[in-house]
Parts: structure tokens; C-alpha cells; sequence
């Protein structure tokens, strides 16, 4: 059975009756910048706060994360919080403030320079620098102090997000030791001999086994993590508890495989401001009765870009019957642009779509669509339930939740998802075209698959794919991960 919204609050209400609940994360759910209309509150581009939100609409309490808007620091109170979201205000937003030099040598040096190409087998290789890491466990206890700050003397339940935040529960434990921490870790774990090349890898261990539990989205990653501990640090490992144990405290491993709102996505798929904005892009772009295809990411070295452009490329040469009747809209908003490596993915990107243009366009017809920006949520929805197929070709990544926003938006039972066996999501969306983004002329030709696949067999797929992300939604991903702690006494 799926879970709803006021079952998880029930749970809360039930089995942290006591105590506060605090979700950190480095990226804030709403942020606010100014503009020519005056402030506005905009949800940015993050898998992560997006899924999250509804959890703390439905549960309340306090999100700590990085202001990093440009009026966020003009909205809050003396305090530095503000009740979001705007309309409903459901839940407070506590924001800690970074320097340039802590958002350059913690995010985009330690953990993006670092931690990221480290986790993610996409060959690029991690870069350590030592500065940087002191960056990076300075803003550890910024974040400690604004948490402890938040809690107070009061019992508290502290739910850490992702790996810019490995310290985090050791230094609130230090502190007080009576606060529950579990800690999500969003993206892959490496196998032991990819993580051993960390200069501070047992510390990065330790930090994390301050954890009351440590969750990852799929079995695969908690064995690998229970192996690099048992190999890199002095402790006792219960591989049939999936367990660590050092230093007197235990820490329990766990796979929880993160979801969507499917019923809010859903509902919100078929309201006529969708149906209109759906209107609106055939008018802007021309479209007719063309073949819509999307991929939908952050212009991030991972998520296979360019090997996608490489396969369109393929399909469009092996079978020229396509050209002019296939329009693929890749969107994606810049991310990390800082970084050399993401420097160097946008050039390849535009050099790429343009060499696809130039080879096939005509004075009509271009086969793909390059949107380079933040796009609304209304926008995305409806280029979701405007395409023919979307691809999502990750070349290694912990879920990818923009296969499973596709799923649930389809409430015409419409539509195929071409899907990375690389990501998390293919775990469980075994209905979708399955593809390695690695083997070009495979991934055209499953391009090719989804075209032709027949209205029926569509139908049939999208069906089971939509029951699998109902049943296992955001919701039932928060409860398991409450009613797993609460079962192990903790």
C-alpha cells in the first residue's frame, strides 16, 4: 500500500512524539532573490529539497541549510528563519550564512571537487586539496552550531542530507549525545579501493559512523560502504545486522530508496495551467505532429549528456526516415560552472548539439532543441506530458528522481522512459527502456524502440512503472526510514 501525507504525519505524531524534527541539507528549499518585480521566492533546481518538501510540509518543524539567495538574508527574522513554503507556511527554514571563500573551498572545492567525481565512476578524477578540506570541516560546525542552536534542550530527531555533511553528526553527538541523527547519503558509494584514495577518508568514516543509522538508496551502496569501513578503520562489523560498531556506538546500515510526491505530481499533470503551458511551447517551438523527446538534468558530468547527444546523432544517421519528424529538447539549467570539468562538459555540449544541427537541420526542422536555464515547475510538468519518450542516461547515479517525476506526471498512461541501467531508479523501473549509455549504437537503436513501441505496449509499461512509484512514494520513503529507527529502539 502506498503512503499518503497524513499517514506520515500520523507516524511522526506517533513515534517522535517527543522529540523535534530537524532536516539539514547544504541546498535550502526556497530561496529568494531579487528582481526587476521586487523579492521573489523560487524553488530551485535540486532532486534533493524537491523530494524533501512535501516530507516537511507533511511532518513541520526545521530545515537548516546554506541562504545562498540573494534577498534570502532581507526575509528572515532576528533569528535567521522564515515559515515556508510562502502560501502555507508549514515548516521553518533556518538559514546559516557562508563567505565565498567557505561556499568555494566546502561545496565547490571538497565536495564537488573532491567528494563527487570520487563517488561517481564517470572518470573524472577527484582533486584533494587540503585547504579546501579545512573548508570543508569548518562549515561542518557552522552547520553543528546552527543545529544545536535550533534544538536547544530539547529532544530532537536530526535528519542529515548528502555528502557535503560527512562531520556533521560526530560534532552534534560530541555535544549531546542524546540527539538521534540519521544521515541520507544521496549518491553512490564507491567500492573500498575508489574511496582508500581519500587523504581523509577514516575521518570522513568516523564522522558518518556518529550516525544512529546511515541510509543509502540501494543495497549495492551499503555493502560497499560496510566493506570500506571494515577495511579502513578499527571497528566491528555485523554484516548480518548490516551494523558497525566503534568506540561503544552503533550504527545501522540501511537501504531506502528515495521517491516523489506521485499523487501531488499527478494531480498537478492534469490542471489546465499544464494543458495551457503544453500550448504555449507547440506555439513557441512549431510543433506539429513531430516526435517529442526530453531529457531533463543539471548540466552535470554524470548524467551522460553527451553520450545522449552521440546516440541521437546514431539514430539520425542509421535511420534518415526520422529526419525532420523527431524534435528532442534537451533542458538543463547550468550547474557548478566554477569548475573546470563543468567548464569544459558545456563546450562539448553546445559543440555537439551544433554539429547535430548543422548535419541534419534544415530551413523547418532542427533535430535538437538545446533550453540552457531555470525553468518553472509548471514548465517542466508540461514538457513531461508533451514528450513522445524521455531519456534519462546517467552514467552512474544514486536514484536520478527525474525518471520517476516523468512516471507520475504520465497520467495518460502515455509516453516511454529510455533509462540508464546505471542509475538507482533502475532497480525498480525495470519496465523502461533499459539502456548502457556507454554503447552508442545499443542506445540509438533503443531510441528507435521507443518511437515505434505500439500505443498498447506503451500503455502497459507506463501502467506498471506508475504502480511501482505510487506504491513507493516520498512518503513511504520518510515512513520507512522513522519506523525502521523506532524498531531499533533508537
Amino acid at each position: 500500500m502506498s503512503w499518503t501525507k497524513e499517514d506520515l504525519h500520523k507516524a511522526v505524531s506517533t513515534k517522535l512524539a517527543d522529540e523535534l524534527f530537524v532536516v539539514v541539507s547544504n541546498r535550502e528549499p526556497y530561496v529568494h532573490v531579487l528582481s526587476n518585480d521586487g523579492i521573489k521566492c523560487i524553488v530551485p533546481a535540486s532532486g534533493l529539497t524537491v523530494a524533501l518538501d512535501p516530507v516537511m510540509r507533511a511532518c513541520g518543524g526545521t530545515w537548516v541549510a546554506h541562504g545562498s539567495g540573494s534577498a534570502d538574508r532581507r526575509v528572515v527574522d532576528e533569528n535567521n528563519r522564515i515559515m515556508v513554503p510562502p502560501d502555507l507556511s508549514c515548516y521553518a527554514l533556518k538559514r546559516i550564512w557562508l563567505t565565498k571563500e567557505q561556499e568555494n573551498g566546502y561545496y565547490l572545492g571538497f565536495s564537488n571537487e573532491a567528494l563527487w567525481p570520487l563517488c561517481h565512476l564517470a572518470y573524472v578524477p577527484p582533486s584533494f586539496d587540503e585547504s579546501n578540506w579545512n573548508f570543508y570541516k569548518n562549515v561542518n560546525r557552522c552547520f553543528a552550531d546552527a543545529v544545536l542552536e535550533e534544538i536547544d534542550d530539547r529532544k530532537a530527531f536530526v535528519f542529515i542530507q548528502d555528502y557535503h555533511l560527512a562531520l556533521l553528526s560526530r560534532l552534534i553527538k560530541t555535544r549531546n549525545d542524546k540527539v538521534i541523527t540519521a544521515q541520507f547519503w544521496h549518491i553512490p558509494w564507491p567500492n573500498p579501493e575508489a574511496f582508500r584514495i581519500c587523504p581523509w577518508g577514516t575521518e570522513l568514516l568516523d564522522g558518518l559512523l556518529g550516525n544512529d543509522m546511515l541510509g543509502f538508496h540501494i543495497k549495492y551502496h551499503c555493502y560497499n560502504f560496510i566493506e570500506t569501513v571494515r577495511l579502513m578503520l578499527e571497528s566491528r562489523v555485523d554484516n548480518e545486522r548490516m551494523a558497525v560498531s566503534r568506540g561503544g556506538k552503533t550504527t545501522v546500515v540501511r537501504s531506502f530508496p528515495i521517491s516523489v510526491d506521485f499523487e501531488r505530481i499527478a494531480a498537478e499533470a492534469e490542471t489546465p495551467e499544464v494543458k495551457a503551458e503544453i500550448e504555449a511551447i507547440r506555439h513557441k517551438w512549431k510543433l506539429s505532429d513531430e516526435v517529442i523527446g526530453i531529457g531533463i538534468d543539471r548540466l552535470d558530468y554524470t548524467k551522460g549528456i553527451p553520450h545522449r547527444i552521440r546516440a541521437l546523432d546514431t539514430f539520425l544517421f542509421k535511420y534518415p526516415e526520422y529526419q525532420g519528424r523527431v524534435v528532442f529538447f534537451q533542458i538543463g539549467e547550468i550547474s557548478r560552472i566554477e569548475i573546470k570539468k563543468y567548464q569544459e562538459l558545456n563546450t562539448e555540449i553546445d559543440q555537439l548539439v551544433g554539429q547535430v544541427n548543422s548535419k541534419y537541420q534544415t530551413d523547418s526542422w532542427k533535430p535538437i532543441i538545446f533550453i540552457r536555464e531555470h525553468l518553472s515547475q509548471l514548465t517542466l510538468t508540461a514538457f513531461k506530458r508533451l514528450a513522445d519518450f524521455c531519456i534519462v542516461s546517467s552514467l552512474h547515479d544514486g536514484m536520478n528522481l527525474v525518471a520517476k517525476e516523468f512516471v507520475s506526471s504520465r497520467s495518460d498512461e502515455d509516453g516511454v522512459l529510455i533509462l540508464s541501467r546505471f542509475t538507482g531508479a533502475a532497480r525498480e523501473l525495470t519496465d523502461a527502456v533499459l539502456i548502457n549509455p556507454y554503447a552508442t549504437d545499443h542506445f540509438a537503436e533503443s531510441i528507435k524502440k521507443a518511437i515505434e513501441m505500439s500505443p498498447e505496449q506503451r500503455k502497459a509499461k507506463m501502467q506498471k512503472l506508475r504502480k511501482i512509484v505510487e506504491e513507493n512514494n516520498i512518503y513511504k520513503w520518510a515512513g520507512n526510514i522513522i519506523s525502521e529507527l523506532v524498531s531499533l529502539g533508537i
